[in-house]
């Protein structure tokens, strides 16, 4: 018999950086996704894959803001940690960042089975921007890390199926206005964490969902899942079925011997055990298998270009390995969504441990004796009576809470009223992002925000616009309208919500920034111009000192507003060619937002569009990080390129595809 399995609370302390504030203007612009299909690749695939490609891609961030307030200047900082271990393995659970398994530590072996990052580094590469590396993480909502990569979630302990402890997080996904929960616990005695998860729609009408289980894994490794095929797709945007192990001359099953960032979604036959592993050169590593509801494995790679490394690089610090993602999802690729049927839900379980067995040789030899291992070690029967055993405990409601996430949750069961057993969204979780929307439910109307602060987060769901469409129409209550009204794909009416807000409204920024992407998108490009540059100023006569509160003076939001409004309203005047007005807004940008690395590049750029092409190599030769750099945006290498003929210098070298693809 093994020593019971307990849950405690524990503070990491890790080099990390900053979140800082969320981007204050709401996210209007078309998603920009890098997994999305070439026309040429759709006519070949598979009819459910090409009807789940098709079904319901995301196609804006609403209600979600962007984060994109974090640097890159990381100091000793405490990090609450929740620790579940048995006599076997002991696995730590970050709750406040979207409740990542940071580490999984097998005992007896003193071996570490997931890549551990040794920092807290935030990167562009959430569908909201920031994300971090290392560990397990749960991405729900749509194609992408998850929304909450960053964000709490509720936890607490619940009994397990064996009579233990288990713990489970919970948390409402906004971007489909799904809640959902992951189950941990480890049966007495055993080398495998047990995961149940299961995602409701409480919703009468279907809705799409989407989840992936991504594993960090140290890339010196050999992954083996039980396929001989694979879909790969590149940052080219390419799909193509490949073969597996070897395509174009060599084993992609080893992650170094791609020289670009690549996917593999391997295609695992019907009726075969679900299960990914990787292992290093000695036969020793971790296995991931489920029950066959998560249907999907993949392999992601960096590759060795010197774009991938220095992504690699960009994540963590000097001196760190490494690492490849092991994956496993709903569907065959990351590219589909899968309909979840109104009031239904979905559910299954997984198990990560450790597996033994020989990696090298012949494919289906090492396939066949790894499964055996893992056969031995945990078979495929007991998978399946572990999910039926805890599936009825999915119901029972926590016990000690140990973390608490977010309001969204309590507010839409204020709203409808709904029973979700084993996930409560308490009253007492409600925050001040939900207090506006709070008082629109049980008031009918939206407060004015205080001292004519930026205006909160808007939601869109359509009950809510419902609200906002037979609530006063003071200008604040349309520029929430003209949001909503926008996220649904009336823009027409979203613009006349804005242009009469405007017409009362005594601040007038962020009804004329909406306008402002609205023109954008029309194509009204000098009209874009006009509205940014009148926003920026109507900004800057509400705080004249916002580009002196560098030394911590001043409201720190104001300094995010402004930072956010300047950066859109450069890149316009820019682009309609306006570069005295860019510099106009430039010169009034707070100091802490010009010296940031992306207003950095910001200033290169106007230095080039105003003929100063040596001033603006300058900015470069001094150097500046760029925190917020978008997972494959090529900016870096297209604005050194206009500056002059020597190649892109390795620091900013961030490309993740061959030249001219």
């Amino acid at each position: 018999m093994g020593t019971v399995t307990t849950i405690r609370r524990e503070v990491l302390t890790l080099p990390a950086a900053p979140l800082g504030p969320d981007n204050p203007l709401p996210p209007l612009r078309p998603l920009d996704e890098a997994h999305r299909i070439d026309d040429r690749d759709r006519a070949g695939l598979p009819r459910d894959m090409a009807r789940q490609v098709d079904y319901e891609p995301l196609r804006s961030l609403l209600p979600v803001r962007v984060r994109d307030g974090y640097d890159r200047v990381r100091e000793p900082r405490e990090v609450d940690a929740l620790v579940i271990e048995n006599d076997r393995l002991r696995a730590t659970v970050l709750p406040a960042l979207g409740g990542r398994i940071a580490s999984l530590h097998h005992k007896p072996t003193d071996r570490e089975l997931l890549y551990v990052n040794p920092v807290f580094q935030p990167a562009n590469f959430a569908l909201n921007g920031a994300w971090f590396s290392g560990g397990i993480e749960w991405n729900i909502g749509a194609t992408g890390h998850t929304t909450l990569s960053c964000s709490p979630v509720h936890a607490a302990r619940v009994p397990a199926p064996d009579g233990g402890e288990m713990l489970r997080l919970w948390e409402w996904e906004r971007l489909r206005d799904l809640p959902f929960q992951v189950d941990l616990w480890l049966p007495d005695g055993s080398d495998f964490l047990h995961v149940g998860v299961r995602i409701r729609n409480p919703h009468e009408r279907p809705v799409p969902t989407y989840w992936w289980s991504n594993i960090a894994v140290p890339e010196e490794r050999r992954v083996l899942a039980p396929a001989d095929e694979a879909w790969l797709f590149g940052y080219e945007r390419r799909l193509r079925r490949v073969p597996v192990p070897s395509y174009d001359g060599a084993d992609r099953t080893y992650p170094r011997n791609s020289t670009y960032a690549a996917d593999y979604f391997y295609e695992v036959p019907d009726g075969r055990r679900r299960w990914i592993a990787a292992l290093d050169e000695h036969g020793h590593g971790l296995v991931q298998t489920s029950t066959d509801v998560l249907r999907g494995r993949k392999l992601f790679v960096w590759g060795t270009g010197p774009g991938g490394r220095r992504w690699q690089e960009w994540l963590t610090e000097p001196g760190t390995g490494g690492y490849c993602e092991i994956q496993a999802g709903l569907a065959r690729t990351q590219l589909e969504h899968v309909k979840l049927e109104a009031e239904s839900e979905v559910s299954w379980l997984e198990a990560y441990g450790p597996l033994d067995a020989d990696p090298e040789g012949e494919w289906h030899g090492v396939l066949r004796g790894a499964e055996e291992q893992l056969e031995t070690a945990l078979p495929r029967a007991d998978v399946d009576a572990a999910y039926a055993a805890w599936l009825p405990h999915a119901d029972d409601e926590p016990g000690e809470r140990l973390a608490t996430g977010s309001g969204w949750g309590a507010l839409e069961v204020l709203r409808t009223g709904w029973k979700l057993p084993g996930t409560p969204f308490d009253e007492a979780t409600l925050q001040d992002e939900q207090r506006p929307w709070l008082h629109l439910l049980h008031a009918g109307s939206l407060p004015e925000p205080d001292h004519h602060a930026p205006p909160g987060g808007t939601l869109v769901a359509r009950p809510w616009r419902d609200m906002l469409e037979t609530t006063a129409a003071t200008p604040v209550a349309e520029y929430h309208l003209g949001v909503a009204q926008w996220h649904e794909g009336d823009r027409a009416q979203a613009v006349r919500s804005w242009e009469r807000g405007l017409k009362d409204a005594t601040v007038r920024w962020p009804l004329l920034r909406c306008l402002a992407v609205a023109d954008q998108e029309d194509g009204h490009r000098e009209r874009a111009a006009d509205r940014y540059a009148e926003a920026f100023d109507d900004l800057c006569a509400w705080v004249p000192d916002a580009s002196r509160d560098s030394d911590g003076s001043g409201d720190g939001r104001w300094t995010a507003v402004a930072a956010a409004l300047g950066r859109e309203a450069i890149g316009e005047l820019l682009a309609a060619g306006r570069t005295a007005d860019a510099r106009a807004v430039w010169e009034r940008l707070p100091p802490a937002a010009r010296a940031r690395g992306r207003f950095r590049l910001t200033e290169a750029a106007l230095l080039a569009a105003e003929g100063r092409k040596t001033q603006a190599r300058a900015v470069f030769d001094e150097g500046f990080e760029v925190a917020d750099l978008r997972e494959g945006d090529e900016i870096l290498g297209r604005l050194w390129a206009r500056l002059g003929d020597e190649p892109l210098p390795a620091r900013h070298d961030f490309r993740m595809r061959p030249d001219g693809e």
